[in-house]
């Protein structure tokens, strides 16, 4: 067996960033000869940029080398140790025998991987998913985008690949995982079209292009594995006898046995969290964050990062701010999307919402970021679907400040309290139809104030972030779901045979973490139950 070596902290400038160099920084960090070094493997990669403007690479190898015992032993540090076993492990199979398919509700990230790893173990899963097949569904998308025409079934929110697959596509997370989950999910976007950097970036990202890209094919290979897709279907009621799901039906009138189901609906299948409390499904209120987008040149970014003679070659630059008001309210941006787009991502008539996305290249002139204030039940009330409510009052709104277009406002002209009137350096750059309005109008007082004192405070951090002529947008609302649905150490439901998984159900953030529950929801449905007769 090939024993490789891992080595920590191995700096490269910036400028001379390719694989001999690194072989070369290896080699003198553990102190052989160049030619000791038989192949290396990258784990991670990142970038410091505290001491501008000397930029480095940071990196963390795993290499095979000659007598890797004794250069161990010679390099007595935590920076050169063996290389750990990281490999994914399959779960064993449980001894209760499934007669019946189970029911994947959502092909979002969560529901992808919990189908993948569940067809991949031969239970031949049956996915419903109320929006279209991501092909379909992009041109849905960008005719809403056009015309102002929306598809409450298929939109930004709804369809295959979920509301990710019209996202800035960040894969970074700080979830721990000693049991090897978010390298799975990673391979496997590489085998499905993403870029194999995304496996060892310090922030990982696909890109909105490459994902649906990602997500047609990780279709095809649970297809083949026995999966089955059903688009255009919509769960509209549960059937349940003696605590426990029997049938779900489909559009109204269509029933399909089951007895598993797993509900990966995503944070905005409103009418769902509906359908399900009243089926006596347990699930509380919980916190999240409502809020702006904010858009500034990405230039402006980039020279806050990196330094005002930056190489041209970076990456466009990101950031991550946070601040607590003097009202005692966290705010924080939320979603920053470097080199991207706003777009209004609505999924009820009459209503407004927004995201931010990006394509791969991220090369548009501006990035954008949700600046959001949380909320919570004391806000908005202790019933479970009082934080859909909430949402919903500041969606309509937005869309009335609008006129039916996403309501924008140059920061001068919020702190003023007045309408703007023209747009001024920052060009707004858009997908969807936008009108000027005062967002002061659309938020309590609670969060125009906090919103304007975080936004002075990220211009300290960041010259030209509180600019007047920045461009803010509303309403973001859907950072996260304001719904939990209660489930055991099990990954159950107070229903038997219900799972609750991923964002929607209150257990996840983000397309990473989604498809990390939606594996540990498939382990615990193959732990438990076996679909091979003996």
């Amino acid at each position: 067996m090939i024993i490789m070596i891992r080595i920590r902290q191995v700096k490269l400038n910036i400028e001379k960033d390719d694989k001999y160099s690194l072989i070369k920084a290896i080699s003198k960090k553990i102190k052989i000869n160049e030619s000791e070094i038989k192949d290396i493997s990258i784990v991670k990669k990142s970038l410091d940029a505290r001491h501008k403007p000397d930029l480095y690479y940071v990196y963390e190898v795993d290499a095979i080398v000659n007598n890797e015992d004794k250069i161990i032993s010679k390099n007595k540090s935590i920076d050169v140790i063996v290389a750990p076993n990281e490999e994914y492990v399959m779960p064993l199979k449980g001894n209760i025998l499934l007669n019946k398919r189970p029911i994947i509700v959502g092909s979002g990230p969560a529901g992808l991987f919990c189908s993948y790893l569940l067809a991949k173990m031969g239970y031949k899963p049956i996915i419903i998913e109320r929006g279209e097949k991501v092909e379909d569904r992009i041109k849905t998308v960008e005719k809403f985008f056009n015309d102002g025409i929306l598809n409450k079934e298929s939109n930004v929110q709804f369809g295959e690949g979920g509301a990710g697959t019209f996202s800035d596509g960040k894969l970074n997370t700080l979830t721990k995982d000693k049991f090897n989950r978010c390298k799975f999910v990673f391979e496997i976007f590489v085998e499905c079209g993403a870029n194999p950097e995304i496996i060892y970036d310090n922030m990982p990202h696909i890109g909105t292009d490459v994902l649906r890209v990602v997500v047609k094919n990780m279709r095809e290979k649970i297809i083949s594995m026995g999966g089955e897709f059903r688009y255009n279907s919509c769960l509209t009621d549960i059937n349940l006898s003696d605590g426990k799901v029997n049938s779900i039906v489909i559009n109204n009138n269509q029933v399909i046995d089951t007895d598993i189901l797993v509900l990966a609906i995503g944070h905005s299948a409103r009418d769902t969290f509906q359908m399900l409390y009243d089926n006596g499904i347990e699930m509380n209120a919980k916190p999240f964050a409502v809020g702006i987008r904010i858009e500034h040149p990405q230039k402006i970014i980039n020279n806050s990062q990196y330094g005002e003679n930056y190489n041209k070659n970076l990456k466009p630059a990101s950031y991550k701010l946070t601040y607590k008001s003097s009202l005692g309210r966290g705010v924080y941006s939320f979603c920053m999307c470097p080199g991207g787009y706003v777009v209004n991502a609505s999924s009820e008539e009459g209503m407004l919402a927004i995201n931010g996305m990006s394509y791969y290249k991220r090369d548009s002139k501006n990035a954008n970021s949700a600046i959001v204030v949380t909320v919570t039940p004391d806000d908005f009330g202790n019933h479970p679907l009082d934080g859909i409510k909430y949402q919903r009052e500041l969606e309509k709104k937005a869309y009335e400040l609008g006129n039916g277009f996403i309501p924008i406002q140059k920061l001068g002209d919020y702190y003023n309290d007045k309408v703007s009137t023209c747009i001024g350096s920052v060009e707004p750059i858009f997908k969807g139809k936008y009108n000027f309005a005062n967002l002061n109008k659309l938020y309590p007082e609670y969060i125009n104030k906090s919103l304007k004192e975080a936004i002075d405070n990220f211009g300290n951090k960041i010259k030209g972030f509180n600019d007047n002529d920045s461009i803010i947008a509303g309403v973001e609302s859907r950072t996260s779901s304001p719904v939990r649905i209660t489930r055991d150490e099990e990954y159950v439901s107070n229903i038997l045979g219900i799972y609750p998984c991923g964002e929607g159900a209150g257990y996840a953030g983000g397309i990473t973490t989604s498809a990390i529950d939606g594996v540990k929801v498939a382990e615990a449905i193959i732990s438990k139950y076996n679909n091979e007769k003996n």
